[in-house]
């Protein structure tokens, strides 16, 4: 996928466990933990503003785009 997810890079900086995260955030923590580790499909922008807001952080500090890396579903359907 070429939407890198840096939420555990970000939550380590700010010294903030899974848990508390998720708790602060209102999400149970499997959607968090889906989100960290990279396997969503997306994420609501309510969800990205509460996580932003807790840490502190600008959407681009947890999201990171990276060209070439597109899957074969994404590319099939341009």
């Amino acid at each position: 996928m070429p939407i890198i997810v840096n939420l555990d890079v970000v939550m380590a900086k700010r010294k903030i466990g899974a848990s508390e995260l998720a708790s602060r955030v209102g999400i149970t923590l499997s959607n968090l933990s889906i989100l960290k580790n990279n396997r969503a499909k997306a994420i609501r922008f309510s969800t990205l503003l509460a996580i932003c807001r807790e840490l502190n952080c600008q959407p681009g500090d947890i999201l990171e785009y990276v060209p070439g890396d597109e899957d074969e579903d994404d590319a099939s359907a341009e």
